[in-house]
């Protein structure tokens, strides 16, 4: 196991990202930000507390279930349902999710949030880019660019869910 980034470099990575996306989003009123679940919500929080500190406006933070939406599953289970959550109309969305990899995950995360309205743009920021893309599928933003071997995992590791900040690549074991 290598380790990529740790705490320190997260933050700052995480910093330099909300930086690039007030930058290229003036207005952040219309700004929502949705996190696929599970990792990519508190990234999503954290990007939405350092554009609080830039401009003084914490976007509101949605999860994003893309379960009901995968295309690998034998048995797609049927759409969610939202509840209190806001629309998505009009909105500017940035979808943040902690490895893109083959790009499914956004696919599916995409048809996730036109189940909850028009968005008048929807913009991608990945923690961590490992290539090996499956579907046309780019990050607007992307923390760091991680060129991997397909038998290596990249593993991010979050304090508020693993204890730690840390992303690291990892070598996948093949059982016999």
């Amino acid at each position: 196991m290598s380790v990529i980034m740790d705490a320190d470099a997260m933050a700052r990575t995480l910093m330099r990202m909300a930086h690039q996306i007030a930058e290229r989003n003036p207005t952040l009123e219309d700004l929502v930000m949705a996190g696929i679940r599970r990792r990519g919500v508190p990234l999503a929080e954290r990007i939405a507390r350092n554009l609080e500190r830039i401009d003084g406006v914490c976007p509101p933070v949605i999860a994003i279930d893309i379960e009901p939406y995968r295309d690998d599953r034998s048995h797609p289970r049927s759409r969610a349902s939202f509840g209190e959550t806001p629309s998505m109309s009009d909105q500017v969305v940035i979808l943040v999710d902690d490895v893109l990899f083959t790009g499914r995950t956004v696919r599916a995360a995409l048809d996730a949030v036109v189940d909850r309205g028009r968005p008048r743009a929807v913009q991608l920021a990945v923690l961590v880019d490992r290539g090996h893309r499956e579907l046309p599928i780019r990050a607007d933003y992307v923390g760091k660019n991680i060129p991997t071997a397909r038998s290596e995992k990249v593993r991010v590791r979050l304090t508020e869910l693993d204890g730690v900040d840390e992303v690291s690549v990892v070598k996948e074991e093949h059982g016999d």
